[in-house]
């Protein structure tokens, strides 16, 4: 995908990059298009080693306020899932970071959108018990400060309590809206604003910061499915990638992107896998109406980033339509 938040270098600007900082050189194998958001490259190492480098924006990129410091926040999330036993929450190993960038080991298998389509029911669904599993153990990460909302301290996007921050993050998103002026609401502010407000009580029940990926999309999510189905190994989840939308908040808010994949409902495999692994995602009204809230800020963030990145046509009606969804529900509920 293409995006202006993509930073861009040649083979050897990229070998001098890691060579500098890192005391490390690579060779360019081939650029890796699927992201939306930072340019990475599949490399090999000086000692041979395969590796993704992922590149932080350019320094005159436009970004949204959640999205400053994000690199910094995706090596946090590696550092963090390394201390859970292993094999608990898989994700590729950081081999090296700095500002500009991360040096990641390279996953076996396939993300999972790209596989999905020769995958039968009882392997997807084998597959989704194991996600809601994984998920439940990321989710048992607290914030070592005890605050809610972004790591990044460019961002300023954290507080005390769930309400405050969230409201802070919602708001922080109208701001780049109005500031960019290039993907304009089809709902007014005041009234996303208002449907927030109306939710904080639900919001409040949330007393802990835990890790949220709140980007658990499929072509987030590796596998690796023997041929045919069939094989020596089971079908299996070999590891979650881009953290750098993480936060520190509810997990309830994990199913909206987890919805991309398949169903989360209370009877679904993905649930199942989460409850067996120790969490809890009670269905009460009080979770849905914090659900919705969710999907609202999603669909907020899915609009709003469509100016700095350049987003247009379907892929901009998509995110309308998915904020405009979200909006219809919370006055549903109302």
């Amino acid at each position: 995908m293409q995006s202006r938040t993509k930073r861009h270098l040649s083979p050897a600007d990229l070998d001098a990059l890691l060579r500098a900082s890192a005391g490390v050189g690579c060779r360019v194998e081939a650029e890796l298009t699927d992201g939306w958001f930072a340019a990475a490259y599949r490399v090999v190492l000086d000692d041979g080693r395969p590796a993704v480098v992922k590149l932080a924006p350019p320094p005159d990129a436009p970004v949204l306020r959640y999205e400053r410091g994000i690199t910094a926040t995706e090596a946090m999330v590696y550092g963090r899932l390394a201390t859970l036993p292993p094999g608990q929450v898989p994700t590729p190993e950081l081999l090296y970071s700095g500002p500009e960038f991360l040096v990641l080991s390279v996953l076996d298998g396939t993300p999972w959108d790209k596989a999905a389509d020769g995958l039968p029911p009882v392997t997807q669904s084998a597959l989704r018990r194991e996600l809601g599993a994984v998920t439940a153990r990321l989710h048992t990460l607290t914030a070592p400060d005890g605050r809610f909302g972004y790591p990044a301290p460019e961002a300023a996007l954290s507080a005390p309590d769930w309400p405050s921050t969230f409201t802070l993050m919602v708001d922080a998103l109208l701001e780049d809206a109005a500031a960019q002026g290039t993907s304009p609401l089809d709902v007014p502010p005041a009234d996303i604003r208002g449907l927030v407000a109306e939710g904080k009580g639900v919001l409040a029940e949330v007393t802990e910061p835990r890790l949220v990926h709140f980007d658990l999309w499929p072509g987030n999510v590796f596998v690796d499915v023997p041929a045919g189905g069939k094989g020596p190994r089971a079908p299996r989840i070999t590891g979650l990638i881009d953290h750098e939308r993480a936060f520190w908040g509810d997990p309830v808010a994990e199913l909206v992107s987890l919805a991309f994949g398949g169903d989360t409902g209370p009877d679904s495999d993905l649930v199942a896998g989460y409850t067996e692994a120790g969490g809890r995602l009670d269905p009460t009204p009080a979770v849905r109406h914090r659900l919705a809230l969710y999907r609202l800020y999603l669909g907020l963030l899915l609009v709003v980033e469509c100016g700095p990145r350049g987003y247009a046509g379907d892929h901009l009606a998509f995110c309308r339509r998915t904020l405009a969804g979200a909006v219809a529900d919370l006055r549903a509920l109302g």
